[in-house]
């Protein structure tokens, strides 16, 4: 039994191995997860092994591979948001460097949105429902990290929208009311538009116009939290000055709102087309 297990792990293969006797402790251990049987299987085979079925059905193993791989998806989910979230701040800093312009962010609005816009839907993702779609993954290879070319490719793609939103709308608050104006036009559509698109990581086709969009109530909380609290910065006078905002026309706050449900938006329809790709 051990020389079949090592056998498959030297093909690069992760192994699991079942068993409820002594004489399978050997291989239980080798095994890259063992499962030893719960009523009938010995103290030895519990001990080497990583996994215990309390009920002696194999059946609760693909259950547990299940909720594995969600967790994982849910895990990379979060970091995704983060990701992408930040390289759109980190490039919109950087063009307006490249470019001489006023500074788009003041450390107060950056705060604001690590603490409090990132934090709520991050932790809302890694409580996404599970799903049986994961089922229908190959496994991954063993050597295979979080950060994948076509992970990072899609952080990158995501992030680069987001930014080319917060850039324009820093462009029209320039031309509106100079530089106070296009810090807070820029703060605020940043952080409304990585609110949106806690949605876009729910998945990696489109969510939109779907029930998948609705499912999360934790991530439906943590946006109307996230815009209850943004809309109190930006509308509420007492706070201006302590979040060095500046006070913004209805005009200002439309184009606020369309530029960061329309960064959604354009990453939905990527997302269409990437998966029209892959069929």
């Amino acid at each position: 039994k051990i020389r079949i297990v090592r056998a498959w792990q030297e093909r690069g293969n992760l192994v699991a191995m079942t068993g409820d006797g002594v004489n399978d402790a050997p291989a239980l251990k080798q095994a890259d997860i063992g499962v030893a049987m719960g009523i009938t299987g010995t103290e030895v085979a519990k001990d080497a092994a990583g996994m215990v079925l309390t009920d002696d059905n194999f059946a609760t193993i693909v259950q547990a591979v299940k909720n594995g791989r969600n967790v994982y998806a849910n895990i990379k989910k979060a970091i995704q948001f983060l990701l992408s979230g930040n390289t759109a701040g980190i490039l919109t800093v950087l063009y307006a460097s490249l470019a001489g312009l006023p500074v788009p962010f003041a450390a107060v609005h950056l705060l604001f949105i690590n603490l409090l816009t990132d934090s709520l839907p991050a932790i809302a993702l890694g409580l996404e429902p599970h799903s049986d779609a994961v089922m229908q993954e190959k496994p991954r290879p063993r050597s295979e990290g979080i950060l994948t070319k076509p992970f990072l490719l899609s952080v990158g793609t995501e992030g680069l929208v987001i930014a080319l939103a917060t850039i324009i709308a820093f462009h029209i608050g320039l031309a509106s009311g100079g530089a106070a104006v296009a810090s807070t036009m820029a703060f605020a559509t940043l952080c409304l538009s990585r609110l949106f698109h806690g949605f876009n990581c729910k998945s990696g086709r489109p969510v939109l116009f779907t029930r998948a969009f609705w499912n999360n109530k934790f991530l439906l909380g943590a946006f109307a939290v996230g815009a209850l609290l943004l809309a109190a910065v930006l509308l509420i006078p007492p706070l201006e000055p302590l979040f060095q905002v500046a006070e913004l026309s209805v005009g200002l706050v439309g184009c606020i709102v369309g530029l960061a449900f329309g960064s959604m938006v354009v990453i939905q329809v990527l997302k269409a087309i990437r998966s029209m790709g892959k069929k």
